[in-house]
């Protein structure tokens, strides 16, 4: 269980932490940890493809929110691998398990 949530807990790290817990998890293939991989690849990705578009606004107030938007994303999800819960992020989570099922 060590392993799995060691996993779970480096896929929140960076995007490269997310790659390398994927291939943590490839052995064992833990619920757990595959559950928080993909809410962190999928926090991750979100926040790329929409932080390229929000740079176009240059506006302080609309990267701010933005950034705190994925900031407390990431958080609870971290918080919930450090626990050992499985609680998907608001809004999100559910469409993060659906897309990255094969993960």
């Amino acid at each position: 269980m060590e392993q799995n949530k060691n996993a779970a807990i480096v896929a929140y790290l960076t995007i490269i932490g997310a790659v390398v817990a994927i291939f943590m998890n490839s052995e064992s293939k833990s619920t757990f940890a595959s559950f928080h991989i993909r809410q962190a690849l999928g926090i991750f990705i979100t926040f790329f493809a929409l932080g390229y578009l929000i740079g176009y606004f240059d506006s302080w107030m609309i990267s701010s929110a933005f950034y705190l938007f994925f900031f407390i994303l990431w958080i609870y999800g971290f918080m919930g691998a450090l626990n050992g819960q499985q609680k998907s992020i608001p809004l999100l989570g559910e469409f993060y398990q659906k897309l990255f099922k094969n993960l």
